[in-house]
Parts: structure tokens; C-alpha cells; sequence
């Protein structure tokens, strides 16, 4: 059984929430490789490794990774903090790496949320919590969390396996997402209309497409945001992204998977 994460005594405010009205700008460069240390104390590297999952690291290597089913490639790396969902086999795993000291489990008991709010000094991560589709009754309450990780004066949300559009409540608690990591399958999480409602409303400086299948489906997102964001298509799977100047327009930044390796 996993162990859960305890809440500090004063716990850390979310910076997201408290200035939720501002938007700080950002500037990316593409980097050689995931080991390359970042460049900028307010910059974070983000890499793709593959689905959903995605390696989040700080100036200081404290390092996360999302919706982490167990493999994250060759390499002998463990990250200091692992989410995971559970609406499929292919966001959690039942046997994470015991050397990974924080595993986050995104789903509740049914009646209440899973809550995580972990403080590890360069790396704030926490959880808004979701339903999914499931159980006796068509849905299973709380069964997926929206991960924000706060960092480098960023607030980067990944998604997640999501079923539903965020409530009033549920946008409040996200609060200001520079950066988001969303599902665009378009059928087994969001239908690509109501997925592409939810990023207008997140209004996110910079979109990571995930939970791609192939070139068509990546395509039909595309072809879907074309007229509100710009597109940034990039051959490497890593991107650094620090706070600097907006683009001159929200931007989806599509990123090529690729598990973490030795060379």
C-alpha cells in the first residue's frame, strides 16, 4: 500500500491561485537532451516521454513525473515525485519504483477526493480532483486529478485523463495555468469540441498536446485550434520554459515522445 503524503504543519500557498488575474509571459527553447541542466533559475525543462507522461524539472534537478504507469525508459533515473491516475492501466501502476520517495495517488475513495499538497522547496505540486466515467452508476466521483506544479514562477497543469469539463469550482481551485498537458484523443477523455472549450477557458500561455494515438488524431486537434492558437511543431521531445515574454499569442507546442535513455 502506498503510504500518503502529509500535509506540512503551515501549509504552502498556491502562488497560481493568489495571482490568478496576472499573467507573466514566457519564452521556450527546445534543449539537446532531458539531462541537460536547466538554463534559467526561473525556467523549468518539460520532456515527453510517452501517452501522458511527461518529466517536469526545476533550475535545482527536483524532478516529477505525470501520470506515471511504471516505465519511463532505459535509463537508471527516479524522479523525486510520481503522479498517477487510474482511469487506465496506462496512467498508474500498482508497483511503483520504491526508491521514488512521493507517490501521488490522483484518485479519492469515492467519497471524498484524493488531496495532495506537497512542498519539495523548488517544486509546489498539487491536485484539483475530478470524476470519471465508471462504476454502477456511470460515474466514478473523484477518480482523476488535474496535477499543478508550481515552479520556477510557473503553473503547469496536466490534465490528466479527463471526462468532464472543470466546474466554476474546479477552474477557481486550478486558478492561473501558464503551461497545460491535454488529452487530445478526442474520444476515450474529451470529445475534442468540449476539450477545446476547456483550454479557451484555461486560456494557458503555452498547450502540450498529449494522449495523441497517431498523426491523424494529433492532426484533427490541430486543424480544431488552428484559428486561436499558433502552432509550434517541434522534431525533439524536450522544451525549457521560463518566465520571460508571452508569445504573441497562445501557442500549442507539439513535442515528439521519447522514453528516457542512457546515451
Amino acid at each position: 500500500m502506498l503510504a500518503p503524503v502529509a500535509a506540512p504543519a503551515q501549509e504552502r500557498m498556491s502562488h497560481c491561485i493568489a495571482i490568478a488575474d496576472a499573467a507573466p509571459g514566457i519564452e521556450y527553447l527546445t534543449l539537446a537532451d532531458w539531462r541537460a541542466p536547466v538554463s534559467d533559475d526561473h525556467a523549468v525543462r518539460i520532456s515527453y516521454i510517452d501517452h501522458s507522461m511527461f518529466l517536469i524539472r526545476t533550475a535545482g534537478g527536483v524532478s516529477a513525473v505525470t501520470d506515471y504507469n511504471g516505465f519511463i525508459g532505459s535509463a537508471d533515473f527516479v524522479p523525486d515525485v510520481v503522479t498517477m491516475n487510474r482511469a487506465h492501466s496506462t496512467h498508474w501502476t500498482a508497483r511503483p519504483d520504491p526508491r521514488i520517495a512521493h507517490v501521488l495517488e490522483g484518485w479519492g475513495d469515492g467519497v471524498a477526493p484524493a488531496r495532495h499538497r506537497l512542498d519539495l522547496g523548488e517544486l509546489f505540486v498539487r491536485n484539483v480532483a475530478t470524476d470519471i466515467r465508471g462504476g454502477m452508476t456511470g460515474v466514478e466521483r473523484f477518480g482523476n486529478s488535474i496535477f499543478v506544479f508550481e515552479a520556477g514562477g510557473l503553473c503547469i497543469g496536466h490534465l490528466g485523463h479527463l471526462h468532464h469539463a472543470p466546474d466554476e469550482a474546479q477552474y477557481a481551485a486550478l486558478g492561473r495555468l501558464d503551461v497545460v498537458m491535454a488529452a487530445v484523443d478526442g474520444g476515450l477523455t474529451l470529445d475534442l469540441p468540449t476539450m477545446i472549450g476547456v483550454l479557451d477557458r484555461l486560456r494557458a500561455s503555452v498547450v502540450i498536446p498529449m494522449h495523441w494515438f497517431g498523426p491523424a488524431t494529433l492532426a484533427r486537434f490541430l486543424d480544431g485550434v488552428s484559428d486561436r492558437f499558433a502552432i509550434d511543431m517541434r522534431d525533439g521531445s524536450t522544451v525549457e520554459i521560463g518566465l520571460r515574454n508571452l508569445p504573441d499569442r497562445p501557442t500549442v507546442v507539439v513535442l515528439r515522445p521519447e522514453f528516457l535513455t542512457h546515451e
